[in-house]
Order: structure tokens, then C-alpha cells, then sequence
């Protein structure tokens, strides 16, 4: 958890972007009946019916402190899904940073390995060394900004709708980063690792033993 909290207070350095990764995955779920529209003293009313038309992957990477997000859709987690989605992060997001520290949790596919098993060694290896990998503790991923960032899209932009397609599913969540892009809404992390000996000293050995 130290370490975790330990990175967040380092100073930003845009040669060294601080980046918060996390996946969740979506239903997509349609209409089977058109929604009856709102009416004066009625809301609007939806039926309980729903046809399912598939999961849509979706891997969040968020820069909190520039207010920057990404969130790549997509049909599976794979390997080779967070290996494509970390190569766009450091080859079109990021070109010109040095080294991106990812923050992410201890999911098996979370690892360098993944680099090498989709693509060529020299470019894996290129890949990995402007990479710094911090990983969450396995039952902190509250620790995790992107996780705070996916439950925002999830009230924000998914709770509630039905989508009749993946590309409806995914133009509604461009439409959702783009704006919440432009208006650069970032994260301000107060929890410390002086608080956390604090409010969380039932984690430390008791200094008796």
C-alpha cells in the first residue's frame, strides 16, 4: 500500500507521467420494446425485457494530475489486449515521455511478459523499458484512481441505458471522454502514507510485539 501511496506524492514530471489503469467489462444490452417518453407526471418507462447483445471489454487509463483519460474498448482482456493498449499508450499517447509509471492491479495479463508475447523481442523490450510497473496490494484496489474513474463512467454515461450495438456502446463513451477530457477533470489524492499509518494502524505490527 506504501509504495502505491509513495508514487502518488512524487512530483509531476511530465517526462514521467503518473498513469492509473484498470478493465471492467459491460453488457450490452437492447430494447426489445421502444421506451414509452416522458409525459407530464409520468416518467419514463422502460420494459424489463432486454435483448443481450455481447460484453465490450473496456481498459482505463487515466492521468490524474493532467485530467486525461482513454478508455480503450474492446472484445476481450487478453494478453494481447493490454499489451496493444499499453503500446498506444506509450507510442500515441505518451511518444515523447522517458518512462510512464502505470499503476494497475495484479491481474495475471498486467506484466512485461504480455509485451513479449505480442510482439518481437526488440520491440517488447523497447516497450518495457519506458515502462514502470506499480501494482496494487490484492485486496487494495481502492488504491487505484482508475478504478474511481471507471464507477464515474458508470454513473455518468452506462448506468441504466440499454445500447443496441457495440459502436452505440462505444461512440457513448468517446462522447463521455471527450468531454470530461476537455474540461481536464482530474483527481486530487489526500490520502497519505503519514494518514495511512494513522486511520489504518490495524495493518501494522503493534509496536508491543
Amino acid at each position: 500500500m506504501e509504495h502505491v501511496l509513495d508514487v502518488y506524492q512524487e512530483a509531476y514530471d511530465e517526462t514521467h507521467p503518473l498513469i492509473c489503469m484498470d478493465e471492467a467489462s459491460r453488457q450490452i444490452l437492447a430494447n426489445v420494446r421502444e421506451p414509452l417518453p416522458l409525459k407530464p407526471g409520468k416518467p419514463r418507462r422502460v420494459d424489463d425485457k432486454y435483448e443481450r447483445q455481447g460484453v465490450r471489454s473496456l481498459l482505463v487509463f487515466y492521468d490524474p494530475l493532467r485530467g486525461w483519460r482513454r478508455i480503450g474498448c474492446r472484445d476481450s482482456r487478453t494478453r494481447l489486449d493490454w499489451a496493444a493498449e499499453v503500446r498506444q499508450l506509450l507510442e500515441v499517447d505518451y511518444p515523447q515521455a522517458e518512462q510512464v509509471t502505470l499503476v494497475c492491479d495484479n491481474l495475471n495479463t498486467h506484466d512485461p511478459a504480455s509485451l513479449y508475447l505480442a510482439f518481437d523481442a526488440q520491440t517488447a523490450g523497447r516497450l518495457r523499458r519506458r515502462l514502470r510497473l506499480v501494482f496494487t496490494p490484492r485486496n487494495g484496489s481502492w488504491l487505484n484512481m482508475a478504478e474511481m474513474e471507471l464507477s464515474i463512467l458508470s454513473r455518468q454515461c452506462l448506468k441504466h441505458r440499454r445500447f443496441r450495438s457495440a459502436s452505440q456502446l462505444d461512440a457513448a463513451i468517446a462522447a463521455w471522454e471527450h468531454d470530461r477530457n476537455t474540461r481536464r477533470c482530474g483527481t486530487r489524492w489526500r490520502f497519505t502514507t503519514t494518514e495511512a499509518r494513522i486511520k489504518l494502524k490495524t495493518l501494522y505490527p503493534h509496536p508491543d510485539i
